[in-house]
């Protein structure tokens, strides 16, 4: 049975690796990114994904937001057995057992699932019928990521025309995701190319209202991105969920602006082998350096230069020379989608203080 520290017990003494939470940051980023896009007309919807764990939804919803967004089923059954209950599974949802549990999820939630073929859609639905649910889908359309979506124009209009005849299924809208251009450097082409992406979306809810079809959701938008999709006019919602983090993935590669880095992993220095290097008891394991390599909290100058399965290793640079065996070192998570998946708790602090720790139910949930 693991034994928790205390609440009031301090930062540095927490054993180590230990994933950390800056609440104060948290709870700023959080209502920064609401009132962007409450400022803008939009709804929030943030994908959960970056942190898995009801606890932080709650505090998302208690700040405006108006559900969340999943990736699997199970992540949606972990959100809806906490009392949030408007969930969009932003995936498609294929095979028996997953369409089944969507139906059972329709007995006590309200879940939206999205589709781009009539394949996925016809045994949901069946499976709705049977179960006496209806459920809510939406049509994911390829706006440039080429990765799923039906196209825009006629393929688009044939399977809404087609899905929205099927019992057990309510179409409701759509969603796009312009993730292939979240890293485009220059500001006026990456507003320029996201309006663009987004008016294939405008340009389909046009032509789904005008055949009578409902189109009440136009969901879009990423982390790196909903500074500018929030500006669009057609979209109703974002599912921006990892600027609550701010991970320096979105604001060194992506632009991201306006939030402040809120994850760290907390690590200890194991070995001194050189005066310029420092290793540290935080790897792969711990910490998934791949999108974006951690940066280390209080040492600019000082770099992360290699990753293995269990140790860290530092180039020191000025006052970080001093670190000695058996210091604390801070990393600022690099990119958290990659890294909250390795831990099953979040140690939430308040200042150099623990407050609490939260359970990662949502980890593991792949199905």
């Amino acid at each position: 049975m693991t034994v928790f520290p205390d609440p009031g017990t301090l930062k540095v003494d927490l054993d180590t690796p230990a994933l950390c939470i800056d609440l104060d940051v948290l709870e700023a980023n959080i209502t920064r990114m609401s009132s962007f896009m409450s400022e803008r007309g939009k709804q929030w919807r943030p994908h959960e994904k970056c942190h898995k764990t009801p606890e932080i939804a709650h505090r998302q919803r208690e700040a405006g937001a108006i559900g969340v967004t999943c990736a699997k089923v199970s992540e949606a059954e972990v959100m809806a057995a906490a009392g949030i209950t408007d969930i969009l599974i932003a995936n498609m949802i294929v095979g028996a057992p997953k369409v089944r549990r969507v139906a059972r999820l329709c007995e006590t939630a309200d879940p939206i699932i999205a589709l781009d073929h009539f394949a996925q859609a016809q045994p949901l639905a069946a499976a709705c019928v049977d179960a006496g649910v209806a459920c809510r889908v939406i049509l994911e359309i390829n706006v440039g990521l080429d990765r799923v979506g039906v196209l825009p124009g006629r393929d688009a209009m044939e399977l809404a025309r087609a899905t929205a005849e099927l019992d057990g299924l309510n179409l409701v809208g759509i969603m796009g995701y312009e993730g292939h251009l979240l890293m485009v450097e220059d500001p006026d082409e990456k507003r320029s190319s996201i309006n663009a992406a987004m008016s294939l979306l405008e340009e389909t809810r046009d032509a789904f209202v005008d055949a009578g079809l409902c189109c009440d959701i136009v969901s879009a938008g990423g982390t790196g991105s909903y500074q500018y999709t929030s500006d669009c006019p057609a979209v109703t919602e974002l599912q921006a969920g990892g600027g609550i983090f701010a991970d320096p993935m979105y604001q060194m590669k992506m632009g991201v602006t306006g939030l402040e880095y809120g994850l760290s992993v907390l690590a200890t220095v194991v070995s001194r082998p050189e005066k310029h290097r420092a290793v540290l008891d935080s790897g792969r394991k711990t910490l998934n350096p791949d999108a974006q390599l951690p940066l280390v909290k209080g040492y600019p100058e000082t770099e992360v230069v290699r990753m293995s399965a269990e140790h860290c290793e530092l180039a020191l640079v000025g006052d970080a020379l001093d670190l000695a065996i058996g210091d604390k070192v801070e990393l600022i998570v690099g990119y958290a989608d990659f890294t909250t998946v390795l831990h099953d708790h979040f140690y939430a602090c308040r200042g150099e203080e623990l407050e609490a720790v939260w359970e990662i139910a949502g980890r593991g949930k792949l199905q």
